[in-house]
């Protein structure tokens, strides 16, 4: 199940939610994402909307990674697995309970405004949020709620971790979810549209349904979803499919190598390419293989671990690209996944003058082989901390290589990132890289642009007076 929007899982989630109309529920939304959903579920259901503000309290370093959570009413929960992972002093997550306590006073003044907050004791709450990953924020909402003597407490979710769900079960009246999955992998990989939500537009929100009644969100507030642009491109020897999306005045373009049998439909990279978006990067995922290929790879295995031909394959596609009109100036960086990494390091040294950035998620730089000492490109880095022999093997190969690089270690992360907060945290290290790398370079350019037009002579242009 794949949402188009918050809005579109608000309406089928209202959908599941029917029976809870007669019972004058008061539908309560998380901020920011969680607002936008209920928004739709108290429309449907008649019912009177609010928020509920709860601040997660990220890991020092990995803000993704819930270590607790504080909500309003002064209610603090601590996931004490989380915080002895991370190693996280007892003085320090008291200054971050101080801080969270802090800034949820300063949001329940900007989102309610001089509105108070109705009344709970007694009454029937429908929390909506847009996803569950760990739980640790809608678990303090719901003991916030408990200590305010709400009545019965309906849980409502577009999507969910199993686990979490099941360990959020007992402490709520009942649980209303579309999707519940042990592969989340992020809230965002089961969205099209992921894009942040703004305080304005929770704010206007929650406007319309206190004042103007329940009505379509006004036009000059909609999110427009990026329309993506699906691609031929013919190589010297194949035809791959592949997927841009580009948001206006893009910074840079990153392109996606797979590996390991994934294609351009992998959601833990279509996910990562969401959140690149948002921080003004282009995207194309493509497959590195044909059809007939994939079928091969997937009986023997073997051809996800040729290098010289996945890097072969990216080498042409970026050669491709730079001859496309509407991105063929902007700085280019490589994502790699798994093997895809090392295609991804052998093509950055094979266009040395044209890759500027590169990030691995579990990558297998090793297999990038003599490759590695030829590259140029700034080089991220990312393993999960549970993954032992690729981390191994990444800090073999970081030792081989000159290029400015940077190696990263994902707490509590497997191979593949699943668990909950880590493929964000890739996401948003992949993003500072890229916006930091590619943006810079994109400046150098434009200055070298223009130095080079003021050097040019002036020529008159024929018949001018």
């Amino acid at each position: 199940m794949l949402f188009a929007d918050r809005e579109d899982a608000g309406c089928q989630l209202a959908q599941l939610l029917m029976p809870w109309r007669e019972e004058a529920p008061l539908v309560l939304g998380l901020p920011r994402g969680g607002v936008s959903v209920a928004y739709e579920v108290a429309r449907a259901l008649g019912a009177p909307l609010d928020v509920w503000v709860v601040r997660k309290i990220g890991a020092p370093h990995f803000p993704e990674l819930g270590i607790g959570a504080v909500a309003e009413g002064g209610v603090v929960y601590l996931d004490r697995h989380n915080v002895e992972q991370v190693g996280v002093s007892q003085e320090d997550v008291q200054e971050m309970v101080r801080h969270k306590s802090a800034e949820v006073a300063e949001r329940v003044k900007l989102l309610r405004g001089d509105r108070s907050l109705p009344k709970l004791a007694g009454r029937n709450i429908i929390l909506v949020d847009d996803g569950i990953a760990t739980g640790g924020t809608v678990r303090a909402a719901v003991q916030a709620l408990r200590a305010a003597h709400a009545g019965k407490i309906v849980l409502a979710v577009p999507v969910a971790a199993s686990q979490s769900l099941a360990e959020l079960e007992p402490l709520v009246e009942e649980v209303v979810c579309l999707k519940s999955t042990p592969h989340l992998y992020a809230i965002g990989a089961w969205y099209e549209n992921f894009q942040q939500v703004p305080d304005h537009e929770v704010i206007r929100l929650l406007e319309m349904a206190a004042h103007q009644g329940f009505g379509p969100l006004p036009s000059s507030f909609q999110v427009d979803p990026l329309e993506p642009k699906n691609l031929t491109i013919s190589l010297k020897r194949a035809e791959v499919k592949g997927t841009l999306i580009s948001p206006p005045s893009p910074q840079g373009l990153v392109l996606f190598a797979h590996g390991s049998g994934s294609s351009r439909f992998s959601p833990r990279n279509r996910h990562v390419a969401s959140v690149l978006h948002r921080y003004g990067l282009a995207t194309l995922l493509f497959d590195l293989l044909t059809g007939r290929e994939e079928e091969i790879d997937a009986q023997t295995g073997a051809l996800r671990f040729d290098i010289d031909l996945l890097a072969s394959r990216l080498v042409q596609v970026t050669d491709w690209v730079t001859d496309f009109a509407q991105i063929g100036t902007l700085p280019l960086g490589y994502f790699g996944a798994s093997t895809g990494a090392a295609a991804a390091l052998v093509a950055a040294a094979r266009r040395p003058k044209v890759i500027r950035a590169v990030v691995s998620r579990g990558g297998r730089p090793d297999l990038a082989g003599d490759s590695l000492a030829s590259v140029r490109a700034c080089t991220l880095l990312l393993v999960g901390g549970e993954d032992h022999e690729v981390l191994r093997l990444n800090k073999q190969a970081y030792g081989h290589m000159t290029a400015p690089r940077k190696l990263v270690v994902i707490p509590r992360a497997t191979h593949l990132f699943e668990e909950p907060g880590t493929l964000d945290a890739v996401a948003r290290l992949a993003g500072e890289w890229f916006c930091d790398h590619l943006r810079r370079s994109k400046e150098m350019m434009s200055i070298t642009d223009s130095a080079n037009r003021r050097a040019s002579p002036v020529h008159p242009t024929i018949g001018a007076p």
